[in-house]
């Protein structure tokens, strides 16, 4: 069946949910419970989502919720019984971001369709091919790819039937989803938990205040009248953010897609939907490739203002429930026989058919009339009365068999009618819920994460510490270091093949590091990854599914970097299927939770931790407003971003993409509560070659830091 474009639309609110059907959604999201990316927005109670869902379905509209966070091993308990009542709901599919629930689903769950959060920070079309491999049927692609990009990653991943989303309208992050660690860092509460508190929107300004104070906030995106052209390059849904927004946005939002998935080109609506909600206006520069200085913005107290005289006008898209899904009546009344009604329902989502038929059986046999005959026009007359419910029957739908000179109650016609639609709608219902086995989730819980086999293929077993350094400058005195301490080198995957040689001749262990920004430069990547085993590369340290997957193409083992966002067992065995033996759990994790990770299965010798080093907050693919390429020239310097407190934040470039660092490095030499049995990350950004040098000796010594630092989010935790 030829489904067409599908609006996909949010829904923070019952209120939120019905103004997006009434004016068009194919399709709503949500969130319940707690593991979804917006724990701000009101949500759903269990009563509450079940209500919703009849509500969808009645009138043909789909479900998705939301489960797109990342779950610790104590609560993937709580996540397996959210995908329980999932499965019990009727929910059409799970938007997942933690590698581990996704198991949880496909084993427990088979029959409800999952797709991949945009918060899996994919990028590539290895790594959405990947995606299909894992057992997605869809995944949301990133906010950052420009038009071209999307039609490559559809024809790389056309064979594997995984359909592709994509979002179309609404606030526009300035990190890569997933991999902004911002507001953990700021304020302890995590953007890959669902309580992003959004200090991008604040004060940031490159020095001397070039351009913009507000040099990490991007106005909202808005690409509608692009809706044909990326359906046509194999965009299947269209997405509007904005679970926390009101409903009149939601309503001109869902109206304006809709418009432009049937041809219409509203001016007033569109400007409208500028007025409701923006930030400085919109954008569309990712999709056109224009970055640069005119895609940043904030919300300004002209945006406010202009909002208040179109609610009215807006709430009028829904103030009145007329969607409504085809519903047919067979009506048949025989004298001295029970009347008998069937009806039939086809799903306009996907084509299913629905029958059902009653009767008054032991209530009401027809009789004879004994003044005035009921006629057909009388019972077609109130088989159409559906108000109230998600149906609608035209005169044309209605077929209608009656015995001569009988009498039928108009009463008893309503009440055949409302039983009808009633079982019609317990009819969809059941037909959508799916089956699910505990059991299999247990068994997933339960595995291990690293078998023997694995152990055994292992990556340098002996090595226990990993040395990233930003630059080959920043290489210290090595015959010194490598006689006294096993190192296993990281350096950039451009570092020249004569540094590589220089490295091998000495006989040090060395892998080279894969940029997190992968875009118009990836084939460039591709290459480089192919030629630097030659040149003695013995591993790849990889930030996310894509660049395992480029690793793996090339033939290099793989080191997972914390930016994984590995944050359970089972998330950690996903990755070991993958081939990555050696592992850096994530940053976000506290002590304990690591405990219990390697308790649940998985083996020390093959994780680890960052133990030291200014850790990238945010990766953006748009460089901050006020960065110029000009302020690289000088590897040995970053320009810098200064919030409203002063605090100072230098600014890298990794690959096609800039990464904002901590402004303070993490400090764990003479920590007592560092984990020893893990293998320990050091990621060195701004040092010297000797100061490299020193902090590793510190590391040996336990000698306690003299400068700022930070210990990180290892005993506090993230919210």
């Amino acid at each position: 069946m030829n489904r067409g474009p599908e609006v996909l639309a949010p829904a923070g609110s019952m209120d939120a949910l019905r103004a997006a059907v009434e004016c068009g959604a194919d399709a709503v999201y949500l969130g319940a419970g707690h593991f979804n990316a917006r724990r701000n927005a009101k949500n759903f109670s269990e009563e509450e989502l079940a209500q919703a869902i009849k509500y969808c379905h009645e009138r043909g509209v789909k479900v998705h919720l939301t489960l797109n966070t990342l779950v610790s091993d104590e609560e993937l308990p709580l996540a397996m019984d959210l995908i329980k009542d999932a499965c019990e709901l009727g929910v059409d599919a799970l938007i997942v971001q933690d590698p581990g629930v996704a198991a949880l689903v496909r084993a427990a769950a088979p029959g409800m369709e999952l797709h991949a959060s945009t918060q899996m920070a994919v990028m590539t079309p290895e790594g959405f091919r990947a995606l299909a491999g894992l057992g997605f049927t869809r995944a949301v692609l990133p906010r950052e790819l420009s038009y071209e990009e999307v039609l490559a990653i559809r024809e790389a991943t056309r064979d594997t039937g995984l359909e592709l989303e994509m979002f179309i309208h609404g606030a526009l992050c300035m990190c890569v989803s997933g991999q902004c660690y911002l507001s953990a860092s700021m304020g302890g509460r995590s953007g890959n938990r669902g309580l992003c508190a959004q200090p991008c929107r604040l004060r940031f300004a490159a020095d001397g205040g070039r351009r913009s104070d507000h040099a990490l906030s991007l106005r909202d995106l808005s690409a509608v009248e692009a809706i044909p052209d990326l359906y046509e390059a194999g965009v299947l849904s269209f997405k509007i953010e904005g679970r926390m927004k009101r409903p009149e946005y939601v309503a001109a939002a869902v109206t304006a897609c809709r418009n432009a998935v049937d041809g219409i080109r509203d001016e007033k609506l569109l400007g409208n939907l500028d007025a409701v909600f923006s930030r400085s206006g919109h954008t569309d520069g990712y999709l056109k490739g224009h970055l640069g200085h005119d895609m940043f913005g904030t919300r300004r107290k002209d945006d406010v203002v202009a909002a208040t005289p179109i609610l009215k006008d807006l709430e009028q898209l829904y103030a009145k429930e007329t969607r409504s899904t085809p519903v047919s009546f067979d009506f048949t009344a025989r004298l001295g026989e029970p009347l008998r009604l069937t009806a039939t329902w086809e799903d306009p989502a996907d084509g299913t058919v629905q029958t059902v038929t009653v009767d008054t059986a032991g209530e009401y046999d027809v009789q004879a009339a004994q003044n005035v005959a009921t006629g057909a026009e009388k019972v077609l007359a109130q088989l159409q009365k559906t108000g109230g419910t998600g149906f609608s029957a035209s005169e044309h739908d209605i077929t209608i068999h009656l015995d001569e000179n009988i009498n039928i109650p108009v009463s008893i016609i309503n009440k055949l009618r409302r039983h009808a639609l009633e079982e019609l709608t317990a009819a969809i219902a059941e037909a959508g819920q799916k089956s699910f086995d505990r059991g299999a989730a247990e068994a997933v819980l339960d595995r291990a994460s690293v078998s023997e086999e694995a152990e055994q293929e292992a990556l340098l077993p002996e090595v226990r510490r990993f040395v990233r350094l930003r630059t080959d400058r920043q290489l210290p005195n090595m015959p010194f270091l490598q006689e006294h301490w096993e190192i296993a080198w990281i350096l950039p995957l451009n570092t020249p093949l004569s540094t590589l040689k220089d490295l091998i001749s000495e006989k040090i262990n060395f892998g080279v590091e894969i940029p997190r920004g992968l875009y118009e430069n990836t084939d460039k990547v591709r290459t480089q990854l192919k030629t630097v085993p030659k040149y003695g590369a013995a591993f790849a340290l990889a930030a996310t599914l894509d660049s395992v997957e480029l690793a793996k193409n090339a033939g290099l083992p793989v080191v997972g970097s914390f930016t994984t966002n590995v944050f359970n067992h089972v998330a950690r065995s996903e990755y070991a299927a993958l081939g990555v033996h050696r592992l850096t759990l994530s940053q976000e994790m506290t002590f304990r939770q690591m405990d219990v990770l390697r308790r649940s299965g998985t083996s020390p010798q093959g994780d680890g931790l960052l133990v030291y080093g200014r850790s990238p907050l945010m990766l953006t693919r748009n460089a901050p407003d006020g960065i110029h390429p000009k302020d690289f020239a000088d590897p040995a310097t970053l320009p810098e971003l200064t919030d409203r407190k002063g605090i100072r934040f230098p600014v890298a470039k990794n690959g096609d993409a800039y990464e904002l660092l901590n402004s303070r490095p993490l400090y764990l030499a003479d920590s007592k509560d560092l984990p020893r049995d893990l293998f320990h990350l050091f990621w060195f950004t701004t040092e010297t070659a000797e100061e490299v040098a020193d902090i590793l000796q510190a590391y040996e010594t336990g000698a306690p830091v003299e400068t700022e630092f930070t210990r990180g989010l290892y005993l506090k935790g993230v919210l």
